[in-house]
């Protein structure tokens, strides 16, 4: 019997891990995983990860064969995060008809993106192209019994149409030139399902993201319940303005908010950013992104088939510079 054949117990819902392989371990370890034949797995849970592996920290080779080694062996899955999805872009020649050297352009922003993963996997060519091809395996969505995962957002009718023409949420090679049109449907639903959804700011009106990046929108949840204003619906680690924050949400801007309703199943996402002690956003809603690369917290959530999600249910490390 395979892992994903298994009847699991439990499941451990990991957040970003960014490339923090040694911080990774030690979370592992106090889940109660232990490597077996170079693989670390529990006895009764799986663990899931909500995506972003690669990127900015500095151990992202040894996470990457870490996290590979056991959705191989079936102890855990993965769905795809949107710097998973960068990578695979940034590296996937453009078609010549559309002036690119590659589906994502190498801007400024970008290279800055993918910089650390390039460094760390310029010595290893081969297994670079083998983790490429690794990440075009991964979901974009996960649907199990009593609850869902995927990287950034929600959203019952892109997955809907998604499930509709693909019969599941396995990413579909064939759809990456596509998404170089935003308006297109794989445009929409990479953005969407990977990086979240947001509202521009007042025209003129700009912020400047801890980064450094100058943005001209907003992220915004997708669990929301009758929000009023900017105020209501913001969730990024870059507070808005108090004169922008305090602004009534227009009737369109409220019409294209995304509701994701308190009796629908628990839903666990990362790639927010999150400060401070983990603890459910609603009852049915949790990020596991708490910053981890930035010497935050790794986070996992123990999930057992509860319908309303608990603060006793999250488990964590910090995280030091060399992990």
């Amino acid at each position: 019997m395979t892992g994903q054949e298994r009847v699991w117990r439990g499941y451990d819902i990991i957040g970003d891990v960014h490339g923090c392989a040694f911080t990774l371990e030690k979370l592992l370890h106090k889940l109660g995983y232990e490597r077996v034949n170079g693989v670390y797995q529990h006895p009764e849970r799986q663990a899931i990860f909500v995506g972003d592996i690669v990127d900015r920290g500095p151990h992202i080779r040894e996470a990457l064969h870490l996290v590979k080694a056991m959705t191989d062996a079936g102890v855990a899955r993965c769905v795809m995060g949107n710097h998973e999805f960068n990578a695979i872009c940034y590296t996937t020649p453009a078609p010549p008809e559309t002036g690119q050297t590659h589906v994502r352009a190498h801007t400024q922003r970008h290279n800055r993106l993918i910089a650390e993963t390039l460094a760390q996997l310029a010595a290893y060519p081969e297994e670079w192209r083998m983790f490429l091809e690794w990440f075009k395996t991964l979901p974009l969505f996960l649907e199990l019994p009593g609850f869902r995962v995927v990287h950034a957002c929600w959203d019952h009718k892109l997955i809907d149409e998604y499930k509709s023409r693909y019969g599941s949420g396995l990413f579909r090679e064939e759809l990456i030139v596509e998404s170089m049109d935003s308006n297109s449907f794989a445009g929409r639903v990479f953005d969407r399902l990977t990086r979240g959804t947001g509202i521009p700011l007042p025209e003129g009106t700009t912020i400047i993201g801890r980064d450094g990046y100058v943005r001209d929108s907003f992220r915004t949840k997708f669990w929301a319940e009758n929000p009023q204003t900017y105020r209501d619906v913001v969730f990024q680690p870059d507070p808005l303005p108090e004169y922008i924050a305090d602004r009534p949400l227009s009737p369109s801007e409220s019409e294209q908010l995304l509701r994701y309703g308190t009796d629908e199943p628990p839903v666990f996402v990362g790639h927010y950013w999150l400060q401070g002690t983990p603890k459910p956003l609603r009852p049915n809603v949790a990020c596991l992104d708490y910053s981890a690369v930035k010497f935050g917290r790794l986070v996992a959530y123990r999930f057992d088939g509860e319908s309303k999600l608990s603060p006793t249910k999250f488990v964590w490390v910090y995280v030091d510079p060399e992990s």
